[in-house]
């Protein structure tokens, strides 16, 4: 399938150097929470996007502080490109109070309200239609907010997706549908679950624009998606964005799960060679940016995740006496 080819060039070098702070800081957060994960200092379940990060920096990118994100269990990425708090992300997956859902929710509930993060959630397709619901009320309110609801090829299996799509397209809607199509569904790929390889195409069908771009090309993201969102604010409906990438960890925790599947050792040999944030690196490289000054970016963010995990471990359990809170209705006087 054909993939919008980047437009690198027309961005700036400092728009660059943003994109990779943005990517290297999601790998590398990632990365240590998969060893929290392993050493079993961390036990909730958690979801990594590592080999996926130029989606969530390109899509972030182009949009406004109070444009609204919605995520699913694999949501990390999307939460620190929108401007997500990493202290509170940590504690929260730790499970402290001071987390950003206060260590009710863990890694797949992340919320962030003044970053236009108003939840992720774990079940396939369900923020989808959340999204839409968003979209229409700035609509109402005439606030020209974007939504974007970040999904899996998974999610395009369920009833949800396709009735999103149908209302926003009707009602010419201002979201966006970001399709992060890593070509698994949990342990079973796309051939194993759709006759042919043609997500993009729901787009046609239910009457709105599609693009299908290379997810690891973070500039190619960041330009499909400033169009995308562009057409939405001044009133042209949505657009599915399907980005075609490839998780480097398993579908849960932070094994590579090579044993899933006759081809995943193969596939993965080859779409580490398609990095993304080597490609980053690469083209910065062109613009006459020193490998040094490439490297303190990673040195910076280093620092910077270590803090994170230092205020998770400082900080407290919540109290016990919190423990039905939210669970029901607080009833109001009559």
């Amino acid at each position: 399938m054909n993939c919008q080819k980047s437009g690198a060039i027309s961005c700036s070098r400092e728009q660059l150097m943003s994109f990779l702070y943005g990517m290297q800081r999601i790998r590398l957060v990632e990365e240590r929470i998969g060893e929290l994960v392993a050493s079993r200092e961390v036990r909730t379940p958690c979801h990594l996007s590592i080999g996926q990060e130029a989606i969530p920096v390109g899509v972030c990118a182009a949009l406004n502080e109070d444009d609204t994100v919605w995520g699913g269990h694999r949501s990390h990425g999307h939460y620190l490109a929108k401007g997500g708090d990493l202290n509170a992300m940590m504690a929260e997956i730790f499970g402290k109070a001071t987390g950003c859902a206060r260590g009710r929710g863990g890694s797949m509930h992340l919320v962030a309200p003044a970053q236009g993060i108003f939840g992720t959630v774990p079940l396939v397709a369900a923020t989808i239609p959340l999204a839409v619901g968003a979209a229409l009320s700035g609509k109402l309110r005439g606030t020209h907010q974007v939504a974007v609801a970040f999904f899996g090829d998974g999610a395009t299996d369920e009833g949800h997706f396709h009735e999103s799509l149908n209302l926003a397209a009707l009602y010419r809607l201002p979201v966006l549908f970001v399709c992060e199509n890593n070509l698994y569904s949990t342990h079973l790929t796309l051939k194993e679950r759709r006759v042919k390889d043609n997500i993009v195409e729901s787009a046609a069908l239910h009457g709105l624009a599609g693009v299908t771009v290379d997810g690891n090309d973070v500039t190619a993201v960041y330009q499909a998606a400033q169009q995308a969102v562009h057409r939405a604010r001044i009133g042209e409906g949505p657009t599915l964005l399907e980005c075609r990438t490839y998780r480097w960890r398993g579908h849960v925790g932070p094994a590579a799960d090579l044993e899933v599947g006759a081809d995943r050792r193969r596939e993965l040999d080859e779409w580490q060679r398609h990095d993304p944030i080597a490609q980053c690196r690469a083209l910065l490289s062109t613009r006459g940016v020193s490998s040094d000054s490439v490297d303190s970016v990673a040195a910076k963010v280093r620092e910077e995740i270590e803090a994170a995990v230092r205020f998770a471990r400082q900080s407290p359990d919540p109290d016990e006496s919190e423990l039905l809170q939210h669970v029901y209705a607080a009833r109001r006087g009559c």
